[in-house]
């Protein structure tokens, strides 16, 4: 059984926008830090953002002021906003641990014109 299942990834011109949809559970957003990632072809999988229990929010330098990450119940979402060819990847949603073992299939965001 699947904990995070990803949604919402599309084709996107540059400039556009997407809201991504992480479906959990309340249990883990309460307990755990939680983050998007992403993984382009041949680079190595970086977390985008990340948002803790209390509401803390980080964001990796390249989406800040364009990203925004937010919960509400079994929901994390992330607000995609002025996409970048540079944003293209398959993101994930996961728990923000050392040595994660279980990805889901992620969903993919492709920006171009």
């Amino acid at each position: 059984q699947a904990q995070f299942v990803e949604s919402g990834g599309g084709l996107v011109q540059p400039g556009g926008s997407l809201r991504l949809s992480c479906a959990a559970s309340v249990m883990i957003f309460a307990r755990y830090t939680v983050a998007w990632f992403r993984q382009a072809p041949g680079k190595q999988r970086e977390l985008v953002a990340r948002i803790t229990p209390g509401g803390i929010r980080h964001y990796v330098e390249s989406v800040k002021g364009r990203f925004t990450i937010s919960i509400f119940k079994s929901t994390m979402y992330l607000q995609m906003n002025d996409l970048k060819p540079d944003d293209t990847a398959v993101y994930y949603c996961n728990a923000d641990l050392p040595n994660i073992q279980n990805w889901g299939q992620g969903t993919q965001v492709t920006v171009s014109s």
